[in-house]
């Protein structure tokens, strides 16, 4: 496994002190915004552009890492970073240990053949060619024969609840059926880590919500290591195991979605969770208290306390907390009328 510089284990991707300037002095502007300069005061001094600024994280194998930020705070740039699809400036990136920055430009291209895939907001579906060969497309770039890059394509197609449009062409779908295709194009290559650059957000929000929805479930299953960006909070906080806010370049939290909206660290994401309701937030498991004898129904740890909600309104007394068979502790009415109460506290 790889290490950051201070010696902190990391897993599957390791992000260390990471910078990204555009400019021809961009030593002079690390130095300005290490001493605290703005964005913009950079700009004017050097005329360089701080895209990415010192940044640093680790994705465990698995995990779903969101960075959520606006137009312009540097998001799509770093995930551009992170496959040196734009070259940083500055710092290290290592992959399963592997140094990424060190790489050949032949090295790189086998890792993005093999073991890492990206997928755009923009579709880049190839018009000409049936929905299985867009999909087998980066297996042909391979050269894996042709039977077997169909195979994979069509189970990859399956997965993903397209295999009866497999020779279709992509003018003939939707949306969201496209973008399912894209989707299917990078798990064909069987990748350890997925990097996504806003990918729904061109869709309609109840198409999002299925695309938001296929992914968790493929999630569940296939236990890839995901970087995923976005501008959409909610879609952060549904999406991620662990979310990092970003701003001007640089990261203002990182922390679980109930971490973000129970404990704000700065004002800019206090501003981000101020209307975001804790029930859809908080799970069951991290507001539990110890088990009680006699409880009736019973509520996964990992269950939101929106899907708690119904079993607490049925019964009056305490909900078993689970997690698998065991039951590891209780939640009741009280303490989730307490919990929910102090957060519309909050926002007057």
């Amino acid at each position: 496994m790889a290490k950051t510089s201070d010696g902190a284990a990391l897993s599957a991707l390791a992000v260390c002190n990471v910078w990204k300037v555009f400019g021809a002095h961009p030593e002079r502007a690390i130095e300005m915004s290490s001493a605290g300069a703005t964005r913009s005061e950079v700009l004017a001094a050097t005329g360089c552009t701080v895209g990415v600024r010192d940044v640093s994280f680790a994705v465990a194998p698995g995990e779903t890492f969101v960075v959520m930020g606006l137009s312009g705070s540097g998001k799509s740039t770093l995930v551009r970073c992170l496959s040196r699809l734009v070259e940083p400036t500055s710092g290290e990136l290592y992959l399963d240990g592997d140094d990424l920055r060190a790489m050949s430009a032949t090295e790189l291209r086998e890792v993005r053949r093999r073991k890492m895939s990206m997928v755009f907001q923009h579709f880049g579906l190839f018009p000409h060619r049936r929905v299985i060969d867009n999909v087998a497309y980066g297996l042909e770039v391979q050269r894996v024969p042709r039977p077997e890059r169909r195979a994979r394509a069509m189970e990859v197609l399956t997965k993903v609840g397209l295999a009866d449009w497999a020779m279709h062409f992509p003018q003939q779908l939707s949306g969201g059926m496209q973008q399912r295709v894209g989707l299917a194009r990078a798990l064909a290559l069987d990748p350890e880590i997925l990097l996504f650059d806003e990918p729904f957000s061109a869709l309609d929000p109840l198409i999002r919500r299925e695309m938001q929805d296929e992914l968790i479930r493929l999630q569940e299953v296939e236990q890839r290591t995901i970087v995923f960006i976005t501008h959409d909070f909610a879609e952060a906080i549904r999406l991620g195991d662990r979310v990092a806010i970003m701003k001007d370049g640089a990261f203002d939290q990182i922390g679980t979605p109930e971490e973000l909206v129970v404990n704000p660290a700065t004002d800019y994401v206090r501003e981000f969770v101020t209307d975001v309701p804790r029930e859809r937030v908080l799970r069951a498991g991290s507001v539990m208290s110890p088990p009680v004898a006699g409880a009736g129904a019973s509520v996964s740890a990992r269950a939101r306390l929106s899907e708690a909600l119904p079993a607490l309104v049925a019964d009056a007394g305490a909900v078993a907390v689970v997690d698998g068979k065991q039951v590891v502790g209780s939640i009741d009415r009280a303490r989730v009328a307490a919990l929910l109460g102090e957060g519309r506290r909050d926002l007057r």
